[in-house]
């Protein structure tokens, strides 16, 4: 059975069947937030990183939150294969032997953030002429600046049930940052779909910029004070944009989604939200997503999650993140085949 599902919008469709499957086509890559679920497609991420866009000629605008993000860090530097294994070794190997705080989850994170940038920290992401990184924090608004553990849940509280309305009204909460390139020609800067204020990657910020999109409410502390932005505490992108439904500029191209899902919720408010799932903002994107058959086949039959801190211990769940790691391979060599062989409309389906 197949291991790897592709799902088309309309408008990448009828592209795909015009064109085939050539790199040329997209000029978007997203890589969702979601903790550890990466894992379980780390060989698919490598593939397109180090051979499908390897000869690549125009700018690749890419977009991630928290882990996505810190993938798509990988893609951006000189060696991404070197800077995708360093990620996969400091993710795996994080270690817990008992609850911890804030503090020491923020600081095993950031020891994180520090091995993905490696010798270069940062300097080759921001200097790559093709790979336009782009990477989504959150700025608090109102009682989301509170540190204090009650007056921060009251916060998060009233932004999930706000957001049950409107989806808009994330903005009174917080203010989607975005940390990218200068170049006006991004299909990103032109975003309005919630407050957003753009704001110039940087080796000043960059470290911790990859650190605030990462922080997740309750479970990190904030980075405060992102240098180059507006004072105040920054968490997770994921908050606003967890699997993205970000509405491009029409004369963009393809966007190409490496996803652990068939579908995508765009907020972190909207995971129960079953009505609310991005589509037509998809109309021009190709997911890529993992088959039930091949979740099936990995260890506890699903894909990594943060709930294996709790429900494993540490040797056990190293042993079965790197099991589902070595698998993902599978996703990799299947898309291989699709390109190489051109048959990608007899695998592809409509989203």
């Amino acid at each position: 059975m197949p291991a790897l599902r592709l799902l088309a919008g309309p408008t990448a469709y009828e592209q795909l069947e015009a064109n085939g499957l050539d790199q040329s086509l997209f000029t978007q890559l997203f890589a969702a937030s979601g903790g550890p679920k990466w894992l379980a497609i780390a060989g698919l991420d490598k593939y397109l990183f180090s051979e499908f866009f390897q000869d690549r000629e125009d700018p690749l605008y890419t977009m991630g939150a928290s882990s996505g993000a810190w993938r798509l860090a990988c893609m951006a530097q000189q060696d991404p294969l070197a800077a995708y294994e360093r990620l996969e070794h400091f993710y795996i190997h994080q270690n817990y032997e008992k609850k911890p705080t804030r503090e020491q989850v923020s600081a095993q994170v950031l020891q994180i953030v520090d091995g993905i940038l490696g010798e270069q920290q940062g300097a080759d992401i921001i200097a790559n002429p093709l790979i336009r990184h782009h990477m989504v924090a959150c700025r608090a608004r109102h009682l989301n600046r509170i540190h204090a553990k009650f007056g921060l849940m009251m916060g998060l509280s009233m932004a999930a049930v706000s957001n049950v309305v409107n989806r808009k009204s994330l903005g009174w909460h917080f203010e989607r940052v975005i940390l990218s390139h200068k170049d006006a020609a991004s299909p990103f800067r032109r975003l309005k779909d919630l407050p957003t204020k753009h704001v110039e990657l940087t080796q000043d910020n960059i470290r911790h910029g990859l650190l605030a999109t990462g922080s997740i409410p309750l479970l990190l502390d904030p980075v405060k004070d992102l240098q180059g932005s507006p004072k105040g505490h920054y968490y997770d992108g994921g908050i606003t944009d967890y699997h993205f439904d970000m509405p491009l500029p029409a004369a963009t191209g393809l966007s190409l989604y490496p996803h652990f899902y068939p579908y995508m919720s765009p907020g972190w408010f909207d995971k129960s939200l079953l009505w609310r799932k991005a589509k037509a903002n998809y109309h021009n994107g190709l997911i890529l997503a993992p088959s039930k058959q091949f979740i099936a086949s990995l260890p506890f039959s699903k894909i990594p999650d943060r709930e294996d801190f709790k429900n494993l211990d540490t040797k056990s769940r190293i042993t079965y993140w790197q099991q589902s790691v070595q698998q993902s391979q599978e996703l990799a060599d299947e898309f291989a085949e699709i390109v190489a062989s051109g048959t990608i409309m007899d695998r592809i389906e409509r989203l």
